[in-house]
């Protein structure tokens, strides 16, 4: 597993306490386990990005992109190859998704929460033979 990192912690501390609506407005329907009884943590530190919303035990991140993630493809789909490099199935969705279409967008994570969660990579740099 990845090292954690101070800057990425106090990162996410920062995000916690500045959420956008759309991560209010899911946020609301994921805590408590009162989604599908699945444990959801928001913010979380892994490696050096923080992802908005992740299901630690199930191995699943959900990000949610504003408009200025139009431009950031590239950068997108490197985060997305790390995430999944350690483990995690990613899904994104668009903040005005999350705001017109709750309902659509819950069917979708609990359609991914079927699938088994993937498993956890072995750790780089291990004891060699």
């Amino acid at each position: 597993m990845v090292q954690r990192n101070r800057a990425t912690i106090s990162h996410a501390r920062q995000m916690r306490s500045a959420p956008t609506i759309a991560e209010k407005a899911l946020w609301k329907e994921l805590r408590a386990k009162r989604f599908a009884d699945v444990k959801f943590a928001r913010q979380v530190p892994i490696g050096p990005y923080v992802a908005d919303f992740a299901a630690r035990q199930r191995r699943l991140v959900i990000e949610l992109d504003g408009g200025q993630h139009a431009q950031a493809g590239e950068r997108d789909a490197v985060r997305t190859a790390f995430l999944e490099s350690q483990g995690f199935r990613v899904i994104r969705f668009w903040n005005s998704e999350i705001l017109a279409n709750m309902e659509g967008v819950l069917m979708v994570i609990a359609e991914v929460l079927k699938e088994p969660p993937l498993p956890i990579p072995p750790p780089v740099g291990g004891r060699g033979k």
